[in-house]
Protein backbone atom coordinates (compact mmCIF):
# COMPACT_ATOMS: atom_id res chain seq x y z
CA UNK A 1 0.00 0.00 0.00
CA UNK A 2 1.14 3.72 -0.54
CA UNK A 3 2.54 5.23 2.18
CA UNK A 4 0.47 8.72 3.07
CA UNK A 5 1.50 12.04 4.58
CA UNK A 6 0.71 13.35 7.63
CA UNK A 7 -1.10 16.24 8.01
CA UNK A 8 -1.54 19.10 10.95
CA UNK A 9 -4.47 21.39 11.18
CA UNK A 10 -4.47 23.86 14.06
CA UNK A 11 -7.76 26.13 14.36
CA UNK A 12 -9.57 23.06 12.85
CA UNK A 13 -12.98 23.59 14.30
CA UNK A 14 -14.25 27.02 12.23
CA UNK A 15 -15.81 27.20 8.65
CA UNK A 16 -12.20 26.08 6.85
CA UNK A 17 -11.05 23.98 9.30
CA UNK A 18 -13.78 21.87 8.90
CA UNK A 19 -13.72 22.20 4.97
CA UNK A 20 -10.26 21.20 4.83
CA UNK A 21 -10.69 17.89 6.90
CA UNK A 22 -13.81 16.38 4.82
CA UNK A 23 -11.30 17.34 1.90
CA UNK A 24 -8.46 15.38 3.81
CA UNK A 25 -10.57 12.32 4.70
CA UNK A 26 -11.05 11.67 1.08
CA UNK A 27 -7.55 12.28 -0.30
CA UNK A 28 -6.12 9.47 -1.22
CA UNK A 29 -2.48 10.75 -0.48
CA UNK A 30 -3.08 12.04 3.58
CA UNK A 31 -3.41 11.09 6.33
CA UNK A 32 -4.88 13.82 9.29
CA UNK A 33 -2.54 13.07 12.43
CA UNK A 34 -4.19 15.83 14.86
CA UNK A 35 -6.82 18.91 14.83
CA UNK A 36 -5.59 21.12 16.92
CA UNK A 37 -8.98 23.67 18.23
CA UNK A 38 -8.19 24.98 21.94
CA UNK A 39 -11.72 25.78 22.04
CA UNK A 40 -12.90 22.24 21.55
CA UNK A 41 -10.52 20.04 22.27
CA UNK A 42 -11.13 16.43 23.71
CA UNK A 43 -14.52 16.91 21.38
CA UNK A 44 -15.01 14.47 18.65
CA UNK A 45 -14.56 16.18 15.06
CA UNK A 46 -17.42 15.27 13.93
CA UNK A 47 -19.90 16.68 17.27
CA UNK A 48 -18.18 20.02 15.66
CA UNK A 49 -18.43 19.63 11.79
CA UNK A 50 -21.85 17.31 11.87
CA UNK A 51 -21.16 16.67 8.48
CA UNK A 52 -18.58 14.22 8.66
CA UNK A 53 -20.62 11.49 11.41
CA UNK A 54 -19.76 8.93 10.14
CA UNK A 55 -16.63 9.73 8.34
CA UNK A 56 -14.22 10.10 10.98
CA UNK A 57 -13.49 9.21 15.18
CA UNK A 58 -11.24 11.70 15.38
CA UNK A 59 -10.82 14.00 18.63
CA UNK A 60 -9.88 17.41 18.27
CA UNK A 61 -6.63 18.33 20.69
CA UNK A 62 -4.73 21.30 21.98
CA UNK A 63 -1.30 19.41 21.52
CA UNK A 64 0.82 20.35 18.74
CA UNK A 65 3.16 17.20 17.40
CA UNK A 66 5.95 17.62 14.74
CA UNK A 67 5.30 14.02 13.24
CA UNK A 68 3.82 15.46 10.13
CA UNK A 69 4.51 16.29 6.84
CA UNK A 70 2.69 19.49 6.33
CA UNK A 71 1.20 21.66 8.86
CA UNK A 72 -2.24 23.59 7.65
CA UNK A 73 -2.80 27.03 9.95
CA UNK A 74 -6.67 27.80 9.48
CA UNK A 75 -6.28 30.55 12.47
CA UNK A 76 -7.77 34.21 12.43
CA UNK A 77 -6.21 36.57 10.41
CA UNK A 78 -3.16 37.90 12.23
CA UNK A 79 -2.78 35.17 14.30
CA UNK A 80 -0.49 32.45 12.23
CA UNK A 81 2.83 34.61 12.25
CA UNK A 82 2.07 34.38 16.51
CA UNK A 83 1.15 30.83 16.84
CA UNK A 84 4.48 29.94 14.77
CA UNK A 85 6.76 32.18 17.50
CA UNK A 86 4.93 30.48 20.09
CA UNK A 87 5.60 26.68 18.52
CA UNK A 88 8.61 25.13 17.59
CA UNK A 89 7.56 23.51 13.73
CA UNK A 90 10.34 21.16 12.47
CA UNK A 91 12.37 22.93 9.45
CA UNK A 92 11.00 19.65 7.62
CA UNK A 93 7.57 20.26 7.58
CA UNK A 94 5.56 22.26 4.75
CA UNK A 95 3.43 25.26 5.96
CA UNK A 96 0.09 25.98 4.15
CA UNK A 97 -1.17 29.41 6.00
CA UNK A 98 -4.96 30.08 4.78
CA UNK A 99 -4.77 33.76 6.93
CA UNK A 100 -3.64 36.96 5.90
CA UNK A 101 -0.20 37.19 7.85
CA UNK A 102 2.36 36.32 4.85
CA UNK A 103 0.07 37.67 1.29
CA UNK A 104 1.85 40.83 1.58
CA UNK A 105 5.31 40.05 3.41
CA UNK A 106 5.61 36.96 3.28
CA UNK A 107 8.80 36.87 5.58
CA UNK A 108 9.64 34.02 8.00
CA UNK A 109 12.26 33.26 9.58
CA UNK A 110 12.98 29.42 8.34
CA UNK A 111 11.95 30.61 4.75
CA UNK A 112 9.55 33.27 2.59
CA UNK A 113 6.06 32.41 2.00
CA UNK A 114 4.80 32.19 -1.66
CA UNK A 115 1.53 33.76 -2.55
CA UNK A 116 -0.64 30.81 -3.23
CA UNK A 117 -1.68 31.51 -5.95
CA UNK A 118 -1.50 28.48 -8.32
CA UNK A 119 -3.05 30.27 -11.83
CA UNK A 120 0.21 32.42 -11.62
CA UNK A 121 2.72 30.92 -9.05
CA UNK A 122 2.27 27.27 -10.21
CA UNK A 123 6.28 26.89 -9.75
CA UNK A 124 7.13 28.69 -7.29
CA UNK A 125 4.61 26.84 -5.20
CA UNK A 126 6.16 23.84 -6.65
CA UNK A 127 9.21 24.15 -5.43
CA UNK A 128 8.57 25.85 -1.89
CA UNK A 129 7.94 24.71 1.67
CA UNK A 130 5.55 27.51 2.68
CA UNK A 131 2.88 28.88 1.47
CA UNK A 132 0.32 31.52 2.01
CA UNK A 133 -3.37 31.15 0.75
CA UNK A 134 -4.88 33.66 -1.10
CA UNK A 135 -7.89 35.36 0.01
CA UNK A 136 -11.22 34.72 -1.41
CA UNK A 137 -12.28 37.44 -2.91
CA UNK A 138 -8.85 38.19 -3.97
CA UNK A 139 -8.86 34.89 -5.59
CA UNK A 140 -12.24 35.59 -7.73
CA UNK A 141 -11.31 38.75 -8.61
CA UNK A 142 -7.70 37.96 -9.21
CA UNK A 143 -8.68 35.02 -11.70
CA UNK A 144 -11.18 37.40 -13.51
CA UNK A 145 -8.43 39.82 -14.13
CA UNK A 146 -4.98 38.30 -14.51
CA UNK A 147 -4.93 37.70 -18.28
CA UNK A 148 -5.74 41.21 -19.24
CA UNK A 149 -3.29 42.15 -16.88
CA UNK A 150 -0.75 40.02 -18.28
CA UNK A 151 -1.52 41.78 -21.63
CA UNK A 152 -0.84 45.01 -20.01
CA UNK A 153 -3.94 46.77 -20.36
CA UNK A 154 -5.16 47.20 -16.73
CA UNK A 155 -5.87 50.74 -15.89
CA UNK A 156 -9.08 51.49 -13.28
CA UNK A 157 -10.70 48.53 -12.47
CA UNK A 158 -14.29 48.68 -11.08
CA UNK A 159 -15.58 45.72 -8.89
CA UNK A 160 -18.29 44.70 -7.25
CA UNK A 161 -18.59 41.34 -5.35
CA UNK A 162 -21.18 39.68 -3.52
CA UNK A 163 -20.38 36.64 -0.63
CA UNK A 164 -21.89 34.71 1.88
CA UNK A 165 -21.99 34.62 5.82
CA UNK A 166 -19.53 31.81 5.84
CA UNK A 167 -16.96 34.47 4.34
CA UNK A 168 -16.84 35.94 8.02
CA UNK A 169 -16.13 33.38 9.79
CA UNK A 170 -18.07 31.23 12.32
CA UNK A 171 -17.90 33.59 15.26
CA UNK A 172 -21.35 35.25 15.34
CA UNK A 173 -21.77 38.64 14.64
CA UNK A 174 -24.46 40.97 14.38
CA UNK A 175 -24.10 40.77 10.44
CA UNK A 176 -23.83 37.31 10.31
CA UNK A 177 -26.84 36.22 12.37
CA UNK A 178 -29.81 34.87 10.18
CA UNK A 179 -32.54 37.57 11.90
CA UNK A 180 -30.56 40.13 10.11
CA UNK A 181 -28.93 37.89 7.29
CA UNK A 182 -32.21 36.35 5.51
CA UNK A 183 -33.95 38.77 3.10
CA UNK A 184 -31.34 40.99 3.44
CA UNK A 185 -28.55 42.32 1.38
CA UNK A 186 -25.75 45.41 2.24
CA UNK A 187 -22.42 46.25 1.37
CA UNK A 188 -19.31 46.74 3.85
CA UNK A 189 -15.41 47.82 3.86
CA UNK A 190 -16.39 49.71 0.28
CA UNK A 191 -13.60 50.70 -1.40
CA UNK A 192 -11.16 49.74 1.74
CA UNK A 193 -11.38 45.69 1.94
CA UNK A 194 -8.85 43.84 2.91
CA UNK A 195 -8.02 42.27 0.00
CA UNK A 196 -7.36 45.16 -2.45
CA UNK A 197 -3.92 45.04 -1.35
CA UNK A 198 -2.99 41.48 -2.05
CA UNK A 199 -5.07 41.67 -4.95
CA UNK A 200 -3.27 45.20 -6.98
CA UNK A 201 0.37 43.48 -5.86
CA UNK A 202 -0.36 40.53 -8.34
CA UNK A 203 -2.04 42.88 -10.88
CA UNK A 204 0.76 45.13 -10.98
CA UNK A 205 3.57 42.66 -11.48
CA UNK A 206 2.11 41.84 -14.58
CA UNK A 207 0.49 44.79 -15.92
CA UNK A 208 2.50 47.57 -17.44
CA UNK A 209 1.15 50.70 -15.08
CA UNK A 210 -0.34 50.90 -11.58
CA UNK A 211 -3.54 49.05 -11.57
CA UNK A 212 -6.56 51.00 -9.34
CA UNK A 213 -8.84 48.64 -8.38
CA UNK A 214 -12.15 50.42 -6.85
CA UNK A 215 -14.02 47.16 -4.59
CA UNK A 216 -17.20 47.09 -2.97
CA UNK A 217 -18.25 43.95 -1.77
CA UNK A 218 -21.61 42.97 -0.54
CA UNK A 219 -22.97 40.62 1.97
CA UNK A 220 -25.60 38.22 0.79
CA UNK A 221 -28.63 36.00 1.98
CA UNK A 222 -26.86 32.49 1.29
CA UNK A 223 -24.39 30.73 2.99
CA UNK A 224 -21.45 30.18 0.80
CA UNK A 225 -20.37 31.75 -2.44
CA UNK A 226 -18.88 34.64 -4.11
CA UNK A 227 -19.81 36.26 -6.80
CA UNK A 228 -17.80 39.33 -8.46
CA UNK A 229 -18.50 41.78 -11.38
CA UNK A 230 -15.36 43.72 -12.63
CA UNK A 231 -15.74 46.54 -15.25
CA UNK A 232 -13.03 47.71 -17.75
CA UNK A 233 -12.76 49.92 -20.95
CA UNK A 234 -11.13 48.94 -23.97
CA UNK A 235 -11.21 48.96 -27.55
CA UNK A 236 -10.55 44.77 -27.76
CA UNK A 237 -13.28 43.18 -29.40
CA UNK A 238 -15.17 40.22 -27.40
CA UNK A 239 -13.73 37.61 -29.25
CA UNK A 240 -10.00 38.80 -29.05
CA UNK A 241 -11.08 38.98 -24.93
CA UNK A 242 -12.21 35.48 -24.96
CA UNK A 243 -9.59 33.93 -27.19
CA UNK A 244 -6.68 36.01 -23.97
CA UNK A 245 -8.57 34.11 -21.87
CA UNK A 246 -8.72 31.12 -23.30
CA UNK A 247 -4.86 30.62 -24.19
CA UNK A 248 -3.97 31.89 -20.42
CA UNK A 249 -6.39 28.98 -18.95
CA UNK A 250 -5.64 26.27 -21.36
CA UNK A 251 -3.47 24.26 -18.88
CA UNK A 252 -5.43 25.34 -15.90
CA UNK A 253 -7.54 22.37 -14.55
CA UNK A 254 -10.07 24.42 -12.00
CA UNK A 255 -10.67 28.04 -14.42
CA UNK A 256 -13.05 27.77 -17.03
CA UNK A 257 -14.22 30.77 -19.37
CA UNK A 258 -17.96 29.85 -20.16
CA UNK A 259 -19.55 31.37 -23.08
CA UNK A 260 -23.42 31.34 -21.89
CA UNK A 261 -23.94 33.42 -18.61
CA UNK A 262 -22.43 31.89 -14.91
CA UNK A 263 -24.34 31.41 -11.61
CA UNK A 264 -23.23 30.98 -8.15
CA UNK A 265 -24.83 27.07 -7.90
CA UNK A 266 -22.46 26.21 -10.65
CA UNK A 267 -19.37 26.15 -8.45
CA UNK A 268 -20.86 25.82 -4.48
CA UNK A 269 -18.71 22.19 -3.21
CA UNK A 270 -16.38 22.68 -6.01
CA UNK A 271 -12.75 24.22 -7.14
CA UNK A 272 -13.73 25.55 -9.78
CA UNK A 273 -13.75 29.36 -10.87
CA UNK A 274 -16.16 30.38 -13.97
CA UNK A 275 -15.55 33.03 -16.14
CA UNK A 276 -17.88 35.08 -18.30
CA UNK A 277 -17.37 38.06 -20.28
CA UNK A 278 -19.34 40.57 -21.64
CA UNK A 279 -18.66 43.70 -23.62
CA UNK A 280 -20.90 46.71 -24.50
CA UNK A 281 -19.24 49.33 -26.83
CA UNK A 282 -15.88 49.82 -24.81
CA UNK A 283 -16.53 49.10 -21.98
CA UNK A 284 -16.13 45.23 -20.91
CA UNK A 285 -17.41 42.99 -17.88
CA UNK A 286 -15.54 40.00 -16.25
CA UNK A 287 -17.67 38.05 -13.91
CA UNK A 288 -16.25 35.52 -11.82
CA UNK A 289 -17.78 32.29 -9.48
CA UNK A 290 -16.17 30.97 -6.80
CA UNK A 291 -16.84 28.79 -3.54
CA UNK A 292 -15.72 30.80 -0.45
CA UNK A 293 -14.63 27.93 1.37
CA UNK A 294 -13.18 25.73 -1.67
CA UNK A 295 -11.27 27.75 -4.52
CA UNK A 296 -11.68 30.96 -1.55
CA UNK A 297 -9.58 28.53 1.12
CA UNK A 298 -9.81 25.00 1.85
CA UNK A 299 -9.44 23.59 -1.62
CA UNK A 300 -7.01 25.88 -3.30
CA UNK A 301 -4.99 25.37 0.11
CA UNK A 302 -5.62 21.04 -0.99
CA UNK A 303 -4.63 22.50 -4.65
CA UNK A 304 -1.13 24.12 -3.60
CA UNK A 305 -0.31 21.15 -0.91
CA UNK A 306 -0.84 18.99 -4.14
CA UNK A 307 1.88 20.93 -6.09
CA UNK A 308 4.13 21.20 -3.19
CA UNK A 309 4.19 17.32 -3.29
CA UNK A 310 4.58 16.97 -6.89
CA UNK A 311 1.34 15.16 -7.26
CA UNK A 312 -1.32 16.01 -9.81
CA UNK A 313 -3.26 19.39 -8.84
CA UNK A 314 -7.15 17.95 -9.12
CA UNK A 315 -5.92 15.20 -6.54
CA UNK A 316 -8.62 15.20 -3.91
CA UNK A 317 -10.35 18.00 -5.66
CA UNK A 318 -13.00 16.02 -8.75
CA UNK A 319 -16.00 17.39 -6.83
CA UNK A 320 -19.29 18.40 -8.18
CA UNK A 321 -21.36 21.19 -7.40
CA UNK A 322 -24.99 20.85 -6.21
CA UNK A 323 -26.56 22.75 -9.25
CA UNK A 324 -30.03 21.94 -7.87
Amino acid sequence: MESKIKVGIVGAAGYTGGELIRLLLNHPKTEITFALSRSQNGKAISSIHTDLIGETNLIFTNEYFNTIDVLFLCLPHKESKIWLQNNEVNETIKIIDLGNDFRIDGAFEKGNFVYGLPEINKKTIEQSNYVANPGCFATAIQLALLPLAKAKILKTVYTTGITGSTGAGQQLQDTTHFSWRVNNISAYKTLQHQHVSEICKTLNSLNEEKVNLEFVPWRGDFTRGIFTSSTIETKMSLEEIQTLYEDFYRNNPFVFLSKTNIDLKQVVNTNKCLLFIEKDENHVVIHSVIDNLIKGASGQAVQNMNLMFGWEATLGLKLKASAF
